[in-house]
């Protein structure tokens, strides 16, 4: 029996992994959602096709991805390439590395830059404000 693909729970990894919170998540699908929503959507195994384009074009991400990503599957791969030094150069390296802890520290570094971007965008908006505010004057 071929495994079932948990779209709802796709959409949650995605939107997890670019640090986006449920009711910022709710903002951009529209007004007649809220963070409740959201919630219901990503318990919902399979998502109308309508939706997920929308969702998939909010994430950035192909709306295939959501509907064919299967962490299981990821992790098996990973997994046996490392049990089998596949990663390896030689026999005698072998990797020393989670590469959990490197997708986490991945995903800090995105959160870190974004902050950075936030901040800029902030700043100058800050400036552009000052500079209206003289010119009026």
């Amino acid at each position: 029996m071929p495994k079932t693909i948990h779209q709802g729970r796709n959409v949650k990894r995605f939107r997890e992994m670019f640090g986006m919170k449920q009711d910022v998540f709710a903002d951009k699908l529209g007004e007649d959602w809220s963070q409740k929503k959201v919630s219901l959507l990503e318990a919902k195994e399979e998502i109308d096709d309508t939706l997920l384009e929308q969702v998939a074009k909010i994430l950035k991400v192909p709306a295939e991805a959501i509907k064919n990503f299967d962490e299981d599957a990821a992790i098996n791969i990973v997994s046996s390439t490392l049990h089998d030094n596949a990663g390896s150069i030689n026999n005698a390296c072998t990797l020393t590395f989670n590469p959990v802890d490197k997708w986490i520290e991945a995903m800090e570094e995105i959160k870190r830059l974004n902050a950075a971007l936030i901040k800029e965008k902030d700043e100058k908006i800050a400036l552009l404000e000052r500079l209206l505010n003289d010119k009026k004057k």
